[in-house]
């Protein structure tokens, strides 16, 4: 088992909660509640998973100072495998008890963990994208904050098309897995639509470094568009070699799922220029519950949150909250509670969705700045395009067991 971090709130615990009449998991004033926390915390996302901890004890530390109850969090590397998160879940459930998982990352790991954690009676919620977690392989324990790769591509791709009319050619850079092919078939369903040339693809691995080749073969197509399907460290790469091949000035450049600030940081406002990147989360959103969040980092670590961190914080605190309201950290409880709740999330109203355990929430279309257009140092991007697009849950295949 991985790094434990332990949070005692001794001083409100005369005003801890005592839930009566309940069995099992229950929350009581002399027992923590337990919130794993499966994230990659080595491997090639490991800076995401790093940020999505320090998002989860956030959310363990408020709403324990709220609720005058003890939260223990237990952060689990799964290193981005499936095999590997599994175990962990497993483990954590065994040996630890623990029933609330927040987490995941990437979509392949996520599908894993959200069946363990139905089998060991527990709740999953999770930030990866592919369609089939909220889809065809829903289950009563999992739910999802993030939008799916059909609502990303339909608030990226779509707007796009119509900004750019004379760009009639695109060409797409894919991760060979659930997540990159989610993308995939959603873009060319637009492209149909909309009469695009899809004039190319190129797949790669979720080990690859190296983009040149794909970026030749690219280039080749001559495209006016070059929509990047990957994400994290690989889109970052990507980007950066396609810019050293001189592609920003040949053609328009679209990160479709970008991992917002953390990844701007890295990249630099030079790279960014001019570049449209679809996001999840961006902190300049007018939201009151996000100028909440915003703040409290601001104070707390001296910096702005970033969608790594803000994603794992506002499921982890779904899930507390619902634990706190079921009086439980049964699974079937804390689902029961979860299910159809409407609050003011970190996008505006967000509603998790009973049919599907999807959030309804706001994808944005970012486009990057120019150095002297920055109001500050993390003001890279400004928001040209938000909205939602999601399928009903029975287009997207979930037939909820009852």
């Amino acid at each position: 088992m991985t790094r434990r971090k332990f949070l005692a709130t001794s001083a409100l615990a005369s005003g801890a909660l005592a839930m009566p009449g309940l069995s099992g998991q229950v929350l009581a004033q002399d027992k923590a509640i337990t919130l794993a926390v499966p994230v990659p915390i080595s491997g090639a996302f490991a800076a995401n998973g790093k940020y999505a901890v320090i998002g989860a004890q956030l959310a363990a530390d408020e709403i324990a100072a709220a609720k005058g109850i003890k939260i223990n969090t237990l952060d689990l590397d799964t290193e981005g495998k499936p095999a590997t998160a599994v175990r962990k879940v497993q483990d954590a459930a065994e040996q630890d008890g623990a029933r609330l998982f927040a987490g995941g990352i990437l979509s392949s790991v996520s599908l894993a963990m959200g069946k363990e954690a139905e089998r060991a009676g527990g709740v999953f919620m999770t930030t990866a994208g592919a369609d089939e977690i909220t889809g065809k392989d829903c289950n009563s324990a999992t739910f999802r904050w993030s939008v799916p790769t059909y609502g990303a591509i339909n608030e990226t791709v779509r707007p796009l098309i119509d900004m750019l009319p004379d760009a009639k050619k695109w060409y797409t850079i894919t991760p060979q897995y659930v997540f990159g092919e989610g993308l995939l078939s959603a873009a060319k369903d637009v492209f149909k639509e909309k009469g695009i040339d899809h004039v190319g693809n190129s797949y790669h691995s979720l080990s690859e470094r190296e983009f040149s080749g794909y970026l030749t073969n690219a280039m080749a197509a001559q495209p006016d568009v070059l929509l990047l399907l990957n994400f994290g460290s690989q889109s970052s790469a990507t980007l950066r070699q396609a810019i050293s091949f001189g592609m920003k000035q040949r053609m328009t450049i679209v990160i479709a799922w970008a991992s917002g600030l953390e990844q701007f940081e890295e990249l630099g406002a030079d790279t960014c220029e001019g570049v449209y990147f679809g996001a999840q989360y961006w902190h300049e959103a007018d939201a009151p519950a996000n100028k909440a969040l915003v703040k409290a980092v601001q104070e707390k670590y001296g910096y702005n949150p970033n969608y790594s961190l803000a994603g794992s914080y506002i499921i982890s605190k779904l899930l507390l909250e619902a634990a706190v309201e079921a009086g439980s950290t049964d699974g079937p409880a804390v689902a029961k509670a979860l299910a159809g709740k409407k609050y003011d999330g970190l996008t505006g109203p967000e509603e998790v969705r009973a049919a599907d355990h999807q959030v309804l929430k706001d994808y944005y279309l970012l486009k990057g700045k120019s150095k002297a257009d920055m109001k500050d140092k993390d003001d890279y991007a400004e928001i040209i395009h938000s909205g939602q697009s999601f399928l009903d849950p029975q287009a997207a295949g979930c037939t909820m067991p009852s």
